[in-house]
């Protein structure tokens, strides 16, 4: 028997509304003393009121696509992500040169480089939907280091995680300053961070007493989570898929558990 089209509506009109999730982004103007810089905040519109925030700390070509499909993927886990600047005037390039000068400058002066990152993870903390008290900041490559930076600051941080970055060390005293659990995602094959290097990266953080994980990828050399990597023709600079997929889900069991604590 033919149910009646009044049935069927009625029936319709029952089931609940699904809200359907899409991830918005905006552009967000903030400075650093002197210097306009402009970063992207990442987030899923279906999600009412406030939920944790991630910083995207850009490679050394600038805030590129790559960083901001990163922050759009944390967005779709439910975080607020903001992609920062650390160049400002829109600086981004392909070119290892320019790439290299711009980074320089910023890394120069440890107590500036800080600053800049944190002037980030200040315009993120002040948006509306963001909760301030869990916060968490990504970086990759030169957006590692950044992160690291940040936790050797005392950056009001739960947890930081570095891919493929260079592994800086603190300064004598810092470890203590350490607030941030810390996981870092390095290539084993990276020709960039000798095992010397790496070495004293953990020794530093174990000295400090800090909440640490350190997991090396076999085989993976610099730059292993982006695509792109290989089209930049720079030797030890290669995609590698497994290495991003398990390094990927690695940081999100690391984000959940921090970040909800």
């Amino acid at each position: 028997m033919r149910t009646p089209a009044s049935t069927l509506i009625a029936a319709l009109l029952a089931l609940p509304l699904v809200a359907h999730a899409e991830v918005k982004s905006e552009a967000i103007a903030y400075k650093d003393g002197d210097t306009q810089l402009q970063g992207y905040l990442y987030y899923d519109d279906a999600i009412s009121g406030k939920r944790p925030g991630v910083i995207v700390v850009h490679e050394w070509w600038g805030l590129n696509d790559y960083a901001k499909h990163r922050a759009e993927m944390l967005a779709k886990l439910g975080y607020a992500a903001f992609a920062l600047d650390m160049y400002g005037d829109n600086k981004v390039t392909t070119h290892a040169k320019d790439a290299k000068g711009w980074s320089t400058q910023i890394t120069e002066n440890t107590d500036a480089w800080r600053r800049r990152a944190l002037a980030g993870l200040d315009a993120l903390k002040a948006d509306e939907r963001v909760d301030p008290e869990h916060l968490a900041a990504v970086g990759y490559c030169f957006g590692g280091s950044t992160v690291m930076q940040m936790a050797y600051a005392g950056a009001d941080l739960d947890g930081v995680v570095s891919f493929h970055g260079s592994l800086p060390t603190p300064a004598e005293g810092e470890g203590a300053q350490i607030k941030a659990s810390i996981l870092a995602a390095h290539g084993e094959a990276d020709a960039f961070v000798p095992p010397a290097k790496v070495e004293a990266f953990k020794a530093a953080l174990e000295a400090a007493k800090a909440d640490w994980e350190f997991i090396s990828y076999g085989g993976a050399v610099h730059a292993f989570s982006n695509p792109d990597a290989g089209s930049y023709g720079i030797d030890n600079v290669r995609y590698d898929e497994r290495a991003d997929r398990r390094s990927w889900a690695t940081m999100q069991a690391f984000l959940k558990e921090v970040l909800t604590r």
